[in-house]
């Protein structure tokens, strides 16, 4: 009897436990885990080229930043998990970088994002190799091309966001096969990812579908060539270029 008795006390006890780590579990007042970006970066031909990707990856990851990086092949696998991971909460905001054929992949899979109801924070294509127009899904492109005006970027129906070209064709020091690996386009590009992620962590989450991220707006960094930039910014200029280098033409669009 004593046996049994002391078997009964210690279930109880057992199941107690178990019940109170439950109700705290479930407690609506539970702090939920907050989403991190994710910037996705996409090699051109091969993947023997574009390992300006790389590089430009680990800069990120050395500011705090998850960076991956891929082929331009794999993009639409890349953007299902990504609307998967964004839905559930684990990643926000969506960013996406890529050089030559993985810049006209991250456009098309910022565009498929679309189609899926998630939203992008900032794409950065690298000198594509065609013409897009930009989703109405997308907050922010920084274009950096070599391609002078052969390749367009435009906004698409319904694009309210902001696009920037960087046309670095007059600089005899950049080239398709080089552009991705610019020390001046890594600043610049580190610098918009880093004023997503810091607007991103400033806003409050207002619901479970990510709300906070589908409205919130990078901040637009000032431009050379006289072109507009936002009353509230107040991010500082970029860097002078190098002696004997070309200045960045660029051109600022907004819709």
């Amino acid at each position: 009897m004593r046996r049994s008795g002391l078997l009964t006390a210690v279930f109880v006890l057992a199941v107690g436990i178990v019940g109170i780590a439950v109700a705290f579990g479930a407690s609506p007042g539970a702090a939920q885990p907050q989403p991190r970006a994710h910037v996705y970066l996409l090699r051109g031909l091969l993947k023997i080229f574009s390992l300006g990707m790389d590089s430009l990856a680990e800069e990120l990851k050395g500011r705090d930043v998850d960076a991956t990086v891929h082929g331009y092949s794999e993009w639409q696998t890349l953007a299902d998990q990504a609307a998967a991971d964004y839905k559930a909460r684990k990643e926000a905001p969506i960013i996406l970088i890529g050089h030559s054929l993985g810049a006209d992949s991250v456009m098309e899979m910022a565009a498929y994002l679309g189609r899926k109801g998630v939203p992008v924070a900032l794409v950065v294509p690298f000198d594509g190799t065609k013409s897009f127009e930009v989703s109405n899904n997308v907050a922010r492109v920084l274009n950096l091309t070599h391609s002078g005006t052969y390749f367009s970027m435009r906004g698409g129906p319904g694009f309210h966001g902001t696009l920037a070209t960087v046309d670095v064709s007059s600089d005899p020091t950049i080239d398709h096969i080089n552009i991705d690996k610019s020390p001046r386009l890594h600043e610049r590009v580190v610098a918009e990812v880093l004023a997503v992620v810091g607007n991103h962590k400033s806003a409050p989450v207002k619901n479970r579908n990510g709300a906070d991220a589908r409205t919130a707006k990078p901040a637009t960094l000032p431009e050379q060539g006289g072109s507009r930039q936002n009353a509230d910014n107040h991010a500082p200029p970029p860097p002078k270029p190098p002696a004997g280098t070309q200045p960045l033409h660029t051109e600022d669009i907004q819709n």
